[in-house]
């Protein structure tokens, strides 16, 4: 089939490259997001999927909006079978979605109905979903709502970020896709209304939505930092700075005594030799990499000797 591929970031670039190394199908252009500024220096720069598309000799279209007429006349020229899409970052209209005879096919990170929306990915390891996986769906007006072609599964492990869960689920999905474009172009494949049961949301996360609350159960704390994890990333405050946070690990002490862990208040802090201590709703947590405001991420124990923390100051 003649494509036309739409997507942006990192997690795209698999299935645009599993598509371009298909000899069943041309990818005929690539729609991404305008370049824009990036790292530090805030250079402008292409987005990881326009980058492999100059790389491959492939058009590159980066509309400002996919319902601008310039850009509806360059698709409806191209006139593409399939539009596969993956993380794209932009609502594409109607008028889009008509042109191509087999619409727009979009990779979702979850196994739909659950977790439509921006951010799955994360909320498949905050609430804690010992499984999850990919879908390819038809795209239409609503929101990750349209019939669906086919799934992965992929398990989530305890120690799993969303970083890390999404980097898999970027392959295994790529190769979904061009299953599902095969798929199609056989005429093997129908896609099947969603089911009415088990729909969940999962909003764009804030970086309002990353600060963790030490009030909270261990548990939850635990799932909060790794699922913001490495976007856009945990924190806390201390001494009224932003303090970033890297995952956090358990704690195995018998709680109390001499030998055992301390009894430490909501984001209190316990600095021992090789570890710092946080204070939740239930056991302490020990911090892992922490970084400070304007600083590179350092293990805790160099961060607290660097900042020598008095007894009983708190994260908060």
């Amino acid at each position: 089939m003649k494509l036309v591929f739409a997507g942006t970031p990192e997690p795209a670039v698999p299935s645009l490259r599993a598509l371009l190394g298909s000899p069943r199908h041309e990818v005929a252009a690539v729609v991404t997001r305008p370049d824009a500024p990036a790292g530090r220096g805030r250079k402008i720069v292409r987005s990881p999927v326009g980058t492999l598309a100059d790389e491959a000799g492939i058009p590159v279209l980066t509309p400002a909006r996919p319902s601008d007429p310039a850009f509806l006349a360059q698709l409806a020229e191209l006139a593409p079978d399939c539009c596969p899409v993956v993380a794209y970052g932009a609502l594409v209209p109607r008028a889009a979605l008509d042109i191509p005879r087999h619409g727009w096919v979009n990779l979702h990170f979850s196994l739909l109905p659950a977790w439509r929306g921006a951010a799955p990915v994360q909320a498949a390891v905050r609430h804690g979903d010992e499984v999850t996986g990919a879908t390819t769906f038809l795209l239409e007006a609503g929101l990750d709502t349209g019939p669906t072609f086919g799934v992965v599964t992929e398990a989530v492990g305890p120690q799993d970020t969303a970083g890390d869960l999404l980097d898999r689920l970027a392959v295994s999905g790529a190769g979904l896709l061009l299953a599902t474009m095969d798929g199609i172009a056989d005429g093997t494949l129908r896609p099947r209304a969603q089911p009415s049961d088990g729909v969940s949301h999962a909003p764009k996360v804030t970086t309002a939505d990353a600060r963790v609350d030490w009030a909270a159960p261990p548990l939850a704390v635990d799932r909060l930092i790794r699922s913001v994890t490495p976007e856009p990333g945990a924190w806390t405050t201390f001494r009224a700075d932003r303090l970033g946070l890297g995952p956090v690990g358990a704690t195995t002490d018998a709680p109390g005594g001499d030998a055992g862990l301390p009894v430490l208040k909501p984001g209190e802090l316990h600095v021992e030799k090789r570890r710092v201590l946080v204070g939740t709703a239930a056991a302490p947590l020990e911090l892992g990499e922490v970084q400070p405001v304007g600083k590179r991420a350092m293990p805790a124990p160099d961060w607290a000797r660097g900042v020598r923390i008095e007894p009983g100051e708190l994260l908060t």
